[in-house]
């Protein structure tokens, strides 16, 4: 057990120091907490070293794009990756910088031409404008959901150009029967996205006040396709 989650030397986990150290995965708290249901197995709220190490392993399977369930637990997948350097136990992206991005340059020519049809804003597509789009694929309104998710990078309720070029990419993925990831893998991350351009924090570039309200009015669809689940905490 690493100090961090286990400062009492108890041999166990609570709830709120484990959500604190797996939220350093990066996965999105409705992943996070399929993790944990699955890995508190008698629903207590504390995880036993054996629970904790399944928490670990299913964290490195969403990473790595594989379904979060117990039957993901026997494929061979590299060691979950935590933004946290300090600690022995973990492995932390850092070489994610390097590694070429996974949209080609043909095709992203291809997306840039959909989203300037879209008549973007200041360089920004609202989630209302890119909801026809994804729905135009008639893929299931979960996958939609999280692609939204995954290419919104800096979670300011709209796409730039970039984060579009995510958006499609992941989209013709699914139609040719590829899994969409649970989180975004490093080669997906466009460079302009990646550390140490974008520092936590951060504002978002919205140029205008009046996109910022823009924003917050206009439910990116992620809102309106996952509604029929209420997540967990």
């Amino acid at each position: 057990f690493s100090p961090q989650v286990d400062s009492a030397n108890a041999g166990r986990v609570l709830a709120s120091d484990a959500a604190v150290f797996l939220k350093k995965s990066g996965l999105t708290d409705l992943v996070l907490g399929k993790i944990w249901d699955l890995a508190d197995t008698d629903g207590k709220g504390i995880l036993s070293k054996q629970e904790f190490f399944v928490a670990l392993r299913l964290v490195a399977c969403a990473q790595n794009g594989l379904d979060v369930s117990l039957s993901s637990l026997n494929l061979p997948v590299p060691p979950p990756r935590f933004t946290d350097t300090n600690s022995p136990l973990l492995l932390s992206g850092t070489a994610s910088s390097d590694v070429p991005w996974a949209v080609k340059l043909e095709d992203k020519a291809k997306y840039d031409a959909i989203f300037d049809s879209l008549n973007p804003v200041n360089g920004l597509l609202s989630g209302d404008k890119v909801k026809p789009v994804l729905l135009n694929s008639k893929l299931p309104v979960d996958i939609l959901g999280r692609v939204w998710e995954l290419s919104d990078i800096d979670r300011d309720g709209m796409l730039d150009r970039d984060e579009f070029a995510v958006a499609m990419f992941l989209v013709y993925c699914a139609l040719e029967k590829e899994p969409v990831p649970m989180s975004l893998p490093a080669a997906l991350v466009p460079p302009s996205k990646r550390k140490p351009v974008s520092v936590p924090g951060s504002m978002p570039l919205i140029p205008s006040s009046t996109a910022t309200k823009e924003s917050h009015q206009s439910l990116p669809p992620v809102g309106i396709l996952a509604a029929k689940t209420p997540l967990t905490q």
